[in-house]
């Protein structure tokens, strides 16, 4: 009995094997690159990673050296008693930071809203041949849900595969290579609000850079010459903003009409009826106010001995029951 407790693993332990196994199940239908396609996780599996993760860090530098920068700048110009510079400017720079490296931990360690594979299927499935959709009712709407070859399940409205993690995903927005993980239902608010905090420190430090490099009198390479620190600074951001501005307004505007990203790319809602929307107020309440969802699968606890070479499914199973089981995927 004590040799069996020994040897049991949690399912953040085994989940990569599993993955594994089952592509060489189906070695012939699956690129073997997709072997590594797999989360990392860290803290005894509290933390999930995509498998992407390394460019966490590139992300965290390219935030934390331009502030950390300024503030530095900053507190030097103030020591220097320079006209219009006190620590109230240093403040909100340190805020700002410390809430945009809060917000891309918070959306890049998260699990986005993983599906787990429906173990049942495996053995019913076989050579059986599936309808590739099922029509299900969402709001009096009439929605299409896509059988997953890889998953063996119906996946519920608004879920995707994401190619990258080779994961079902619930409310799938996107994959965002920037924090290393999939942008979904579980980790989505954090994303807006890591977004929106890039965008306003960007304006920030742009604004006070030129503000201080506007203090001297003379031509722009004089400007930029006085303190080339705050220069190379206002043009970073000034070029930084537009493309995390850009993308702030976009997911607000996604917001504003509840929509994800792959849908807004691929049903074109504004050509036809949105089941989703809600109104504008609504569709921010249920972002922002309404409790996240626990996620599908927890990864500490222990792993059944009997499935550990099968892929976990559980609660799999249910999201199959509720939205049709690959053995009657064409009732309605």
């Amino acid at each position: 009995m004590s040799c069996q407790n020994h040897e049991r693993k949690r399912i953040y332990q085994v989940w990569p094997g599993k993955i594994s196994l089952f592509l060489s199940i189906y070695w012939s239908e699956v690129d073997l690159s997709l072997l590594f396609c797999v989360q990392k996780f860290l803290c005894g599996g509290r933390l999930v990673f995509g498998p992407d993760a390394s460019s966490l860090l590139l992300t965290t530098c390219m935030i934390g050296g331009p502030s950390i920068t300024f503030c530095i700048r900053i507190a030097f110009l103030i020591g220097d008693h320079r006209h219009l510079f006190h620590s109230l400017i240093l403040i909100p720079a340190i805020l700002l930071t410390i809430m945009d490296l809060t917000f891309l931990f918070l959306t890049s360690t998260r699990d986005p809203g993983i599906i787990p594979r429906n173990k049942e299927a495996l053995s019913e499935v076989g050579n059986t041949k599936l309808p590739r959709t099922k029509d299900i009712m969402v709001n009096g709407f009439t929605v299409k849900v896509k059988f997953c070859d890889t998953c063996k399940l119906y996946r519920p409205p608004r879920a995707s595969h994401c190619s990258i993690c080779n994961n079902c995903v619930q409310r799938f927005d996107h994959h965002c290579p920037w924090v290393g993980q999939c942008i979904a239902l579980r980790n989505y608010p954090f994303f807006v609000c890591f977004l929106s905090c890039s965008t306003l420190l960007c304006i920030y430090v742009l604004a006070f850079s030129v503000v201080s490099m506007l203090e001297v009198r003379g031509q722009f390479y004089v400007l930029i010459a006085d303190d080339l620190i705050l220069g190379v600074l206002a043009l970073y951001c000034f070029v930084s903003v537009w493309f995390v501005g850009g993308l702030t307004v976009f997911h607000f505007y996604l917001i504003c009409t509840n929509q994800t990203t792959c849908e807004n790319f691929r049903y074109h809602y504004d050509k036809k009826e949105n089941p989703y929307r809600k109104g504008v107020l609504k569709n921010f309440e249920e972002l922002f106010l309404a409790k996240i969802p626990p996620p599908l699968v927890n990864f500490r606890d222990w792993a059944q001995e009997e499935e550990e070479d099968v892929e976990l499914g559980s609660i799999a199973s249910e999201v199959v029951r509720a939205f049709g089981s690959p053995r009657h995927g064409n009732e309605q």
